[in-house]
């Protein structure tokens, strides 16, 4: 594909993205608002561990302009300790090995509501929302983890059912991913119609127990079998989300076809395409919100325009200092990620030496696999000056990155969606990306970033050789940039198709949905 600098500035106009933002469908009589709770175990106001933090904060945010929407998480230690005031609300008694646990209720400073479930002996502890480990899987999961989120699970159901004893009943339950998976399966079981939307944000984590914890966690023994929630002999959160919820989402269209077929299916692309053949399953993409600006974000060094580049050198330059870079006229490329053998950050080590040779500097941020951080410290001491590591995570560090680098390394072997090249192309950074899931739906190659086909060395360095191409013809790159910093996915382009879809559902679950106002 060949592209000028001036195909891109006539294309990509500079004062159209208020009108690409705008949702297609609002509430509306023939579209009305409902009363929805969001049912997440993470959420970046409190508690962090990837991408679906960012969602669960952004994207009930965006919806509560058109719909009565609250949040369900339990009550981490960090949510405690937020300095806001936590109203005791509502009671729900114990079930099977669940303990009786409280429903707090708190406001945030936007106005928005979080219920939060208070049960000292499951969330208040010391670790991340899953365990002990960066990402708290695997090995560093709770051994309570079955019990945990089951508890959350049955309390949205509860909730929904309007037994909780709280002043509000949703209409409908918006769950996330495999921790909050038994939430419709225990509304089925119990003999509730409320709808249902779960979405899956990452299909490679599945919330997998023995079968016999079927019991202490009150799941009927006629429900384990393939079509409920047995997954080769075990029990999966995660299919029982997708089996008894009325439909399932994904975070984009690609990634909702890729969980189709076997290569990106995890075992359950089976009961995927039935879910799609009975139109039950969608993707419907994620986006950034209004504080990705590089013209207003505070975090910054110093702000900056797709029309003032002053900004986006200064970032640069504090970042080379910050990872004791030295001072350079080459690209600066950036991995802002969780260190996982999903995210190809083993392609990146192979290709730094090239990228060295070539003139170019590389800073990651992030922590995943113990491994991968032990790779990365020794990559930056054979590179000194030329290659910078931050292990753990910082916002503003990370902003500034998104903010300082040329180029964004995403070689992601699967990526749901992505929100990392969404902010790297607001601040002027182009992602160099593997060609799958939500990455290949956000960037256009050779227009605001460079896609690559197949997850290895050759492929993905023939990517880093146009970026450097393109970096030293510097016409196109300012032009590529600000194709980039005009994206249009934000969140509120997120509203209209859940709102269709939460109408959809409640339609055929034969409930009445009262119009707005």
């Amino acid at each position: 594909m060949t592209i000028t600098a001036s195909d891109l500035t006539l294309d990509v106009p500079h004062d159209t993205q208020r009108n690409r933002d705008e949702p297609s469908v609002l509430a509306t009589p023939s579209h009305p608002s409902q009363h929805v709770l969001f049912v997440t175990p993470e959420i970046a106001d409190f508690v962090k561990v990837g991408g679906l933090g960012d969602v669960s904060s952004a994207l009930p945010r965006a919806l509560a302009a058109h719909h009565d929407i609250r949040i369900l998480i339990p009550a981490y230690r960090e949510v405690l300790n937020s300095g806001l005031t936590i109203r005791r609300v509502g009671r729900l008694p114990a079930y099977a090995d669940l303990p009786a646990c409280e429903v707090g209720e708190m406001t945030c400073a936007d106005g928005l509501i979080i219920y939060v479930l208070l049960c000292p002996e499951l969330y208040e502890r010391a670790g991340g929302p899953y365990g002990t480990g960066p990402g708290g899987y695997g090995s560093d999961g709770w051994e309570d983890n079955d019990i945990r989120f089951a508890r959350l699970s049955l309390a949205a159901a509860e909730i929904a059912a309007g037994h909780a004893g709280l002043d509000w009943q949703p209409q409908l339950l918006h769950l996330n991913d495999w921790a909050c998976g038994l939430a419709p399966a225990y509304l089925r079981w119990q003999g509730h119609m409320v709808p249902t939307v779960f979405t899956i944000h990452n299909l490679a984590y599945q919330g997998l127990f023995e079968a016999s914890r079927c019991t202490a966690l009150g799941i009927p023994d006629e429900e384990f079998h393939i079509d409920g929630v047995e997954y080769y002999g075990k029990l999966s959160f995660m299919k029982a989300g997708i089996v008894y919820a009325s439909h399932v989402t994904t975070v984009s269209a690609t990634y909702a076809q890729e969980i189709t077929t076997p290569e990106f299916g995890c075992g359950l692309d089976g009961l995927l395409r039935c879910k799609a053949e009975q139109g039950r399953l969608s993707g419907i993409p994620n986006g950034i919100d209004d504080s990705w600006d590089p013209r207003t974000d505070a975090h910054l060094v110093q702000a900056f325009s797709a029309n003032d580049w002053r900004g986006k050198r200064a970032n640069a330059e504090y970042v080379r200092h910050r990872f004791g870079l030295a001072p350079s006229a080459g690209p600066l490329f950036a991995m802002v990620s969780r260190m996982v053998h999903q995210k190809g950050v083993d392609l990146v080590i192979e290709a730094a030496a090239s990228i060295v040779q070539a003139g170019g500097q590389l800073v990651f941020i992030g922590n995943g696999e113990r491994n991968v951080e032990t790779q990365l410290g020794r990559l930056a001491g054979r590179y000194p000056g030329a290659v910078g590591v931050y292990v753990g995570f910082d916002e503003e560090e990370a902003r500034c990155i998104y903010a300082g680098s040329d180029f964004l390394l995403m070689p992601s072997r699967f990526e749901p969606c992505g929100l990392s090249q969404m902010y790297a192309q607001r601040f002027g950074s182009l992602p160099i990306a593997h060609r799958t899931g939500g990455l290949a739906d956000t960037i256009e190659d050779g227009v605001t970033g460079f896609l690559f086909n197949d997850v290895n060395l050759t492929s993905f360095m023939q990517a880093i050789q146009q970026a450097f191409s393109v970096y030293h013809s510097t016409e196109l790159f300012y032009a590529m940039r600000r194709a980039a910093m005009t994206g249009r996915y934000h969140w509120r382009q997120s509203i209209g198709p859940y709102t269709q879809l939460y109408q959809r559902i409640s339609e055929e679950a034969g409930l009445e949905v009262k119009a707005s106002g």
